[in-house]
């Protein structure tokens, strides 16, 4: 267990209120008008469409009085190992509460009066499967179980009278109500996972969306682990963030997934004077794998899961599994654009790179990643600048793939 605290002391009574809260559910309406959509509690929510990284998915307020049990329990499901979950605060967020993960595994940050603590424990939620989580107070203590077992235990004493608080209490699901800057503990917020059967402090409030004219998405019935992308966007990095040290053996870039079942660009690379350098696109139709690079095209048939290209700094190898099936040597066009390309070039998984602004492409893939690496690392899409509809951590199991039937929701 990490443990991180600043500042002086501090009382539990925010504990009991805000750290006992979540909202579940994407069954709800909106007035037809563009209005937020108002949605139950107790129903299946993907918490990952964010348009704005730290704003709230879904939010609502309450009384305080009328908070009547302080224990709340919610399923939940994930491939990624950081991100929020919710957010609890009083006093319009001058005292408040934090559940994410991060690593894997769950860390809770507070802040009342003087007392700013993170703590980070328990077992690592990012296996892809439901967990049952349990939210509840035990005194100046505040108690965190997963799958029936004590995960982490959090108390804060203080030595002043313990004030009543009243006033409203508001709670929000993927995101926060205050500045990130507060946070003791900086972690990325984007949560590609799902919540389901919540009961939340036995409140009854409708909870909506903080984004007028949102329509929620639902949670994936199973999933696998993977990035998903639906044909509508891409993600786009620029190379020199992904600190690639270019060797003389070459950058290794491995793709890998069922790419049979694929269609459209699945990597584009330009360099910082535009030129495109490298596509590789699926098409499905044809089952073929087509290669441009430079004013060089050629196709090849896949027969393989994995797919490994490796750009030296005279020639690119292709790879499938582990059989070589073709190498080109650099034109001089694409010689000069070589030597640069990892430094100021950029890089898309999932669609045609366009020529100017980072967002603009095209031919954007549908299926599903199961592995992208460069040099042998994960690329991590939360990093890129990334369409809202690309999935980063989880992909749908395909109908034939379900061999005990559908997990219903």
């Amino acid at each position: 267990m990490t443990r991180r605290i600043a500042g002086g002391c501090g009382c539990a009574a925010l504990l009991a209120a805000c750290l006992v809260a979540l909202v579940t559910g994407a069954e709800g309406q909106g007035n037809g008008r563009g209005a937020k959509t108002v949605i139950a509690g107790s129903s299946a929510v993907y918490l990952g469409q964010q348009t704005n990284a730290w704003r709230p998915l879904v939010k609502t307020t309450a009384n305080l009085t009328d908070v009547r049990s302080i224990k709340s329990t919610f399923e939940f499901r994930t491939f990624d190992p950081e991100g929020m979950v919710f957010y609890g605060d009083n006093k319009s967020g001058q005292e408040w509460f934090v559940l994410a993960l991060h690593n894997g595994v769950p860390e809770m940050q507070i802040y009342k009066a003087d007392i700013l603590i993170s703590v980070t424990g328990g077992p690592r939620l990012d296996d892809g499967q439901w967990h049952l989580m349990e939210v509840s107070t035990e005194g100046k203590f505040v108690l965190l179980e997963v799958d029936g077992s004590k995960a982490l235990m959090v108390g804060l004493h203080s030595k002043m009278v313990e004030e009543v608080i009243t006033g409203q209490l508001r709670l929000a699901l993927g995101g926060i109500l205050i500045n990130s800057n507060k946070l003791l503990v900086p972690f990325r917020p984007e949560m590609d996972g799902c919540v389901r059967g919540g009961s939340w402090l036995d409140l009854t409030t409708p909870w909506e969306t903080e984004e007028e004219g949102l329509e929620l998405w639902p949670c994936l019935e199973r999933i696998q682990r993977g990035s998903y992308f639906p044909g509508s966007g891409f993600a786009v990095f620029n190379t020199s963030v992904l600190g690639i040290e270019a060797p003389e053996s070459g950058v290794k870039i491995a793709l890998e997934g069922e790419l049979g079942q694929m269609d459209g660009t699945v990597l584009s690379i330009r360099g910082g004077d535009q030129t495109l350098m490298l596509v590789v696109e699926i098409n499905n139709n044809s089952q073929t794998i087509l290669l441009t690079f430079g004013n060089t095209v050629f196709h090849i048939a896949h027969n393989s899961k994995t797919l490994t290209l490796t750009v030296g700094q005279h020639s690119l190898n292709v790879t499938q599994g582990q059989e070589p099936v073709e190498r080109l040597e650099f034109t001089p066009e694409i010689q000069n654009v070589g030597q640069s390309v990892w430094k100021e070039g950029r890089l898309a998984i999932g669609g045609l790179l366009g020529e100017g602004e980072v967002t603009i492409g095209s031919n954007f893939l549908i299926g599903c990643l199961e592995k992208i690496s460069i040099q042998g690392k994960q690329l991590d899409l939360d990093l890129a600048a990334k369409d809202a509809s690309v999935l980063s951590y989880s992909c749908p199991v395909r109908q034939r793939e379900r061999d005990n039937g559908p997990d219903p929701l």
